[in-house]
């Protein structure tokens, strides 16, 4: 295992040899870092938590208890993955072929889910690879993500559906006429159809 000094991993977690851990990195009780993995700084992978093989995650990332990343998802900077998330990997899912014989890696495409900086993914939230979570968005807890969830939307339900607008600290946002605005910040966006803009 590659790891820094400051890197802390607890004895009870599984960490593949060509594993890299960021400084200050913290990996807890019965988690599983797959090979080739690559976790950046000051990130906390909780109790019981899967990384699978190849999974990238950018700096200060938060993935918590017995949530399963699945490879080849891609994490940016600042992500929450909440309790008992679930990244999907396989588009359509099969325990054996046709014949009868038992699947193996050669029998199936891998596609992953790919989440932007400062995104949110809430307890036990399923995301369908493959799919994209925007910057700064915020998927409730529960939710189903089978489309690409746009930079701060905040999206809930089965399957996931836009309801508002979220801006960096997490806060609903609240309309000023033609703008949103971010109660704890007083950052303003802009609504361009399904996508959202910081005005200037």
């Amino acid at each position: 295992m590659t790891e820094t000094d400051s890197a802390v991993v607890q004895p009870t977690a599984d960490i593949d040899d060509d594993v890299v851990l960021g400084a200050r990195t913290r990996v807890w009780h019965l988690a599983q870092v797959r090979a080739g993995a690559r976790l950046g700084a000051d990130c906390n992978i909780g109790r019981g938590a899967y990384i699978g093989p190849g999974v990238v995650l950018g700096d200060a990332c938060k993935v918590q208890n017995y949530a399963l990343v699945y490879e080849p998802a891609v994490v940016g900077d600042g992500v929450f993955i909440g309790p008992a998330v679930v990244f999907t990997n396989d588009e359509f899912p099969r325990a054996a072929n046709p014949d009868g014989s038992l699947k193996g890696a050669d029998d199936w495409h891998a596609v992953g889910v790919t989440v932007d900086r400062g995104a949110s993914i809430g307890a036990r939230a399923v995301c369908i690879a493959p799919v994209t979570i925007g910057a700064w968005a915020l998927v409730a807890a529960g939710a189903v993500v089978t489309k690409d969830v746009p930079a701060h939307a905040l999206v809930a339900g089965v399957p996931a559906r836009r309801i508002g607008w979220v801006g960096r600290t997490g806060r609903p946002l609240t309309a000023d006429g033609p703008e949103w605005v971010c109660p704890d910040t007083g950052e303003r966006y802009v609504a361009d159809g399904e996508s959202l803009h910081p005005v200037g």
